[in-house]
């Protein structure tokens, strides 16, 4: 019966009816002050009479009026005081009031966490993490300051993250003071003539300030820390810039453009080129090629389209001239010129931070030294190169270096089934390059809907890709002119499926070029950080909190340096926070929100996706409804001959609020704006359905996924009502 409606619904009118006895029968007049006085001497005697009974039945009847969150608890702590006496009463009460106030808790949170947490999801999150650092703290100082009823902190308490193990103690120790003052009144009974008089102002004012303790002392504590870590450092008097940025990627580009659009003084430091990886050497050639490659693909097709064929011939070199070209047109975008027009200080050369506070830039014209209020790291990801035998023999490319060959790969060996993988194999193999897509996992794209690698994988092969999957790359062999890429691959007995029982065995697969694609890794090497000590986490990547602040809290980071996400629009959503609280972060910091990250990997079909996946949500423990709607039934797919794919939505069970949206289809990557807007708004399926879409269009399949939601929960009792009032209509 754990977590389930009946359960839940026998317990809710179990407590309601104990509630509602509680008040018909005029229960709370023996929890007054007036009764308590009156039958003091009763109470007394009875106890005296029968020490350990008295104890139970008083622990008991405390335990159930807290559980229950009845009024009285306070009455019945100083009857603790005044009939057990000061030692006695405050060790009962301290355990009879923390299980009571636990009991209320698990109630909370068995009754209402999940609805809560799964209606304010999008809103919650930053509370939940708040709670999962600094519950204790924030529990404690609600306790000891009485002005906060108890028993709204239980209730409340049970729909956050914390531990019941932590909410008892911290409770416990919290509650303890204002239990002593309250036994401590209850031992003089006698003097009290109203409850509002037991607390004074004065008390009151102890125990704010001894609820604000803790904060104080962690305020304290961090400035320490901080003056800790700027020890042996010299602040200047007066500094040359706001803001030093460096590395001139998508990441600092627009903080610096942030930077000088509120008028602060900034510099922008670059080594190599400006625009970084997308513009040189990833999204922008990429895609360039892409789009080369993709018109081969729909000659390839032109019995699809109703064209006897379309025969195209080519010049690989020019190819690469024209995806040269669209980077050169780009480019202004991101120039020196551009950005020193915009107000920043552009500066060519390798920077060196020597201090938090002084960046040594290393040019053609010698080495300068720039002191700044704040520094940003925005130095990107660099292609990681794996520890394999033999790979110095040969001339691999990566993603930053395959943009300079000029004469198309006979036999091409990729490896890795990430998304740049997969987009260059794709690319390659519609150029008419022999591809071998090499991938250690079971399918490619692993962080993907399974479905969605699947209609992938059945393309390329389609294509004449050769997939070659559960392939692990031991080393490269170069037999005089051959060149092969050496994998152990599982040896599995028919019929046995035991992975345990597996031998492998090794297979050599030859190649003239082998593409490394085995995903980026930051980089943070060469330009002071280690000498400095900034904290690096165990992918290499620079720790930063919420804020994006290091631990150091002047210098911040954004972009792929981060590690978090490594895609251009997230480093540019990351550098509007990392420049607003470097520049305003004294008056007000405000934490990255990633509640709403969208992806997309430009293969053929595309897979672009928004929030969580299947595998995501079972991984998770997270309940969801899902639909799948089949783009081959769409129109506009038919039309273009690009009917595969689908699109799939995660829901909340019995509502149409979206978790998450997975899509493989012809032009992915734009139709799914629409669900990223919905989520970042809250805008649930209804609304998409009721909104009017162009026909005919890819994005139509949005409306027709909310559709099928809405047929999922076609209210049946009232269809068969209406069903009975049209045939009454009829006769």
């Amino acid at each position: 019966m754990k977590n389930s409606p009946m359960a839940k619904l026998i317990l809710g009118v179990g407590i309601l009816i104990l509630v509602g006895l509680f008040f018909m029968f005029d229960l709370d007049r023996y929890f007054s002050l007036a009764t308590l006085k009156n039958e003091l001497d009763l109470f007394r005697d009875y106890y005296h009479g029968n020490r350990g009974l008295a104890i139970g039945i008083y622990m008991v009847i405390y335990i159930l009026m807290t559980a229950l969150s009845l009024p009285g608890a306070m009455v019945l702590t100083l009857a603790g005081g005044a009939v057990f006496g000061l030692f006695v009463g405050v060790v009962i009460v301290s355990f009879a009031s923390t299980i009571g106030a636990t009991f209320a808790f698990l109630f909370s949170r068995y009754m209402f966490r999940d609805w809560v947490q799964g209606k304010f999801s999008a809103k919650i999150n930053a509370v939940n993490e708040g709670i999962k650092r600094e519950g204790g703290s924030y529990l404690f100082t609600l306790r000891l300051v009485p002005v906060f009823p108890f028993f709204i902190i239980n209730l409340v308490m049970g729909l956050t993250p914390i531990s019941t193990v932590r909410f008892y103690l911290v409770s416990q120790m919290g509650m303890l003071p204002g239990t002593v003052v309250y036994i401590n009144a209850g031992t003089q009974l006698a003097k009290i003539d109203t409850l509002g008089g037991i607390l004074s102002p004065n008390v009151l004012f102890a125990f704010v300030l001894l609820g604000l303790f803790p904060l104080i002392v962690k305020k304290i504590m961090g400035w320490v820390k901080t003056k800790k870590i700027y020890a042996g450092f010299s602040k200047p008097q007066r500094f040359d810039y706001n803001l030093v940025v460096i590395g001139a990627g998508a990441a600092g580009l627009v903080s610096s453009y942030i930077a000088s659009a509120v008028k602060a003084k900034v510099a922008l430091i670059e080594e190599h080129k400006m625009g970084g990886d997308c513009l040189n050497t990833g999204c922008v050639p990429s895609k360039a090629l892409i789009a080369s490659s993709k018109i081969l693909s729909q000659a390839a097709r032109a019995r699809d389209f109703g064209l006897d064929n379309a025969k195209i011939s080519f010049d690989f070199a020019r190819v690469m001239d024209r995806v040269h070209s669209i980077v050169k047109k780009v480019a202004p975008h991101d120039s020196v010129e551009r950005y020193t027009r915009l107000g920043v200080a552009c500066i060519k050369g390798r920077a060196t931070i020597l201090s938090p506070y002084e960046v040594q830039v290393t040019g053609v014209d010698g080495d300068q030294v720039l002191t700044t209020k704040n520094i940003i790291v925005a130095t990107g990801a660099r292609p990681m190169i794996p520890q394999l035998k033999g790979i110095e023999t040969v001339s691999y490319l990566t993603s930053d270096t395959i943009w300079d060959i000029r004469t198309l790969p006979k036999r091409l060996v990729v490896l890795g089934g990430g998304p740049i993988g997969c987009e260059l194999a794709q690319a390659f193999v519609r150029l008419g390059s022999k591809v071998t897509l090499v991938h250690r996992g079971e399918r490619i794209m692993k962080k993907e809907d399974p479905d969605a690698a699947k209609v992938v994988m059945e393309r390329f092969r389609a294509e004449g890709m050769d997939l070659r999957l559960e392939h692990g790359a031991r080393e490269i062999r170069v037999n005089g002119e051959e060149k092969y890429l050496v994998c152990d691959i599982p040896n599995r007995e028919p019929g046995n499926q035991d992975k345990n029982q597996e031998q492998n065995r090794e297979v050599l697969i030859p190649f003239d070029q082998i593409l490394v694609a085995l995903g980026r890794t930051p980089n943070v090497s060469g330009f002071g950080l280690e000498a400095l000590g900034v904290t690096l986490g165990p992918g290499r990547n620079i720790e930063t909190n919420g804020f994006l602040q290091t631990n150091y809290p002047n210098i911040f980071c954004c972009g792929d340096v981060h590690g978090r996400y490594q895609f251009t629009h997230t480093a540019a959503h990351e550098s509007w926070y990392a420049a607003v609280n470097a520049l305003f972060g004294s008056v007000k910091k405000f934490k990255v929100d990633y509640s709403v990250i969208p992806w997309a990997t430009y293969t053929d079909p595309e897979v672009a996706r928004v929030g969580i996946n299947e595998q995501e949500a079972t991984a998770a423990g997270i309940d969801y409804e899902m639909v799948n709607y089949g783009i081959e039934d769409l129109d506009r797919a038919m039309a273009e001959s690009q009917s595969h794919g689908f699109v799939k939505v995660l829901t909340v069970p019995g509502k149409d609020k979206i978790l998450g949206v997975t899509i493989v289809g012809h032009h992915g990557a734009e139709i799914i704006a629409e669900f990223v807007l919905a989520m970042k708004h809250g805008i649930g399926l209804n609304k998409i359905l009721g909104t009017i879409h162009i026909y005919p269009t890819m994005a139509e399949a949005n409306k027709y996924a909310a559709g099928l939601w809405k047929k999922q929960h076609a209210p049946k009792r009232v269809l068969a009502w209406a069903e009975k009032f049209h045939l009454w209509m009829r006769n």
